[in-house]
């Protein structure tokens, strides 16, 4: 048996949490065969023990049939950068130069105006949170939000070799064509342009090394996403949705998108899943606060006023369950529902996303666990 023979085998291998196998992962190395035994070098930088144990098992399982003496070895090297020797080629080779960068997550959605792009800053900057290097690209072409939403008002600087520099700011490598076009200029452009200035922001944009690289992605499935997930090796995508079904049968179509391509899927965010009204009663009676509650009409359930007079009352103005139905259609995680909320709505339209200027928020703390969720789905 032959080393083209092995890889065939080891297709069926899928990683843990993903449909796409370990070998179009690029996570075999190097496989050497000698007699009746077999070395595979396999990178793997999960620090999840149970992930690592049930790969190794697959792969025993399978080639015992084969072989007397299996030897696996763990190997500490990015599995989504093949060397030049790697016995099994990945089935999507990135095009872009992009080999300081560990990690690169889109932030997707078939429909518009579901708000890819405060979560994808608030998750940009909840991944810098937890000291990761992480540059955050806005690919929205037509309609760049991002320098709103982080509060930029200034322009790129340049290499000498005439590479853009990603502007920093609060911790975050940040790239829109927003900072090039300027926000109120109208941009008109076919779909060879579009795809010639995607390609730009990685190939002549400086980004150093990277863990995150997170992308903002226009909604649809249009000239941007075909040139990514023709050019790009990601780790995967993040789907958006907002709780109706009406909003689902566009999302679907991006979700299917990226299926078809063999890109990830790596969960599914709720967004708008109820708005949240955070609030005091003032002048109540500290000492005898369990006899007050709050009563509004169309809510059924009692709405509680806490010792210090705080209440939180969720409504839910949309019908529920939209996200959850979609991450059961994809076999993949719900990462969390986040509601609406006021205090984001102020926090955006300042330049100071509410996980920066409300880190105790509620809504701070879901896209804190939607963070922890994505890093753990992640095979390095």
């Amino acid at each position: 048996m032959d080393n083209p023979q092995i890889l065939e085998l080891l297709k069926s291998v899928k990683y843990p949490g993903f449909s796409r196998d370990i070998v179009s992962f690029g996570l075999i190395k190097e496989i050497t065969i000698n007699n009746d035994t077999i070395n595979i070098d396999l990178a793997l930088k999960t620090k999840n023990e149970e992930k690592k144990n049930e790969v190794v098992n697959s792969i025993n399982q399978i080639l015992s049939q084969h072989f007397k003496k299996i030897n696996i070895e763990i190997i500490d090297e990015s599995p989504n950068r093949p060397t030049p020797n790697q016995t099994g080629t990945p089935a999507q080779q990135s095009q872009f130069n992009l080999s300081n960068i560990k990690n690169v997550i889109a932030i997707a959605s078939g429909k518009g105006g579901v708000g890819k792009s405060t979560i994808a800053a608030n998750i940009a900057l909840a991944l810098r949170e937890d000291n990761y290097s992480v540059g955050l690209l806005d690919l929205d072409i037509y309609g760049p939000s991002l320098p709103i939403i982080l509060g930029i008002n200034k322009s790129p600087g340049m290499t000498e070799d005439r590479k853009i520099i990603p502007i920093e700011h609060y911790g975050l490598k940040v790239m829109s064509f927003g900072f090039i076009s300027g926000n109120d200029t109208p941009v008109i452009w076919r779909g060879p342009l579009v795809s010639r200035m995607t390609e730009q922001f990685f190939n002549d944009v400086h980004w150093g090394e990277l863990d995150y690289l997170v992308l903002d992605l226009p909604p649809g499935t249009g000239d941007i996403q075909l040139t990514l997930t023709q050019k790009l090796r990601m780790s995967g995508a993040v789907i958006v949705t907002t709780p109706q079904d009406i909003a689902l049968a566009d999302v679907q179509k991006g979700a299917d998108m990226f299926r078809k391509v063999h890109t990830p899927i790596i969960g599914v965010i709720e967004n708008m899943s109820s708005l949240l009204i955070n609030g005091k009663v003032k002048g109540l009676d500290k000492n005898n606060t369990d006899n007050y509650s709050l009563d509004i009409n169309g809510i059924d359930e009692k709405i509680n006023i806490n010792d210090d007079g705080s209440f939180s009352i969720p409504i839910n103005l949309f019908k529920s369950g939209g996200g959850l139905k979609e991450s059961k259609r994809l076999d993949v995680p719900l990462l969390g529902k986040i509601p609406i909320s006021i205090e984001m709505m102020h926090a955006t339209d300042k330049g100071e996303p509410i996980i920066l200027s409300q880190p105790n928020n509620s809504v701070s703390n879901i896209f804190r666990d939607i963070v922890n969720k994505i890093d753990s789905q992640l095979i390095n």
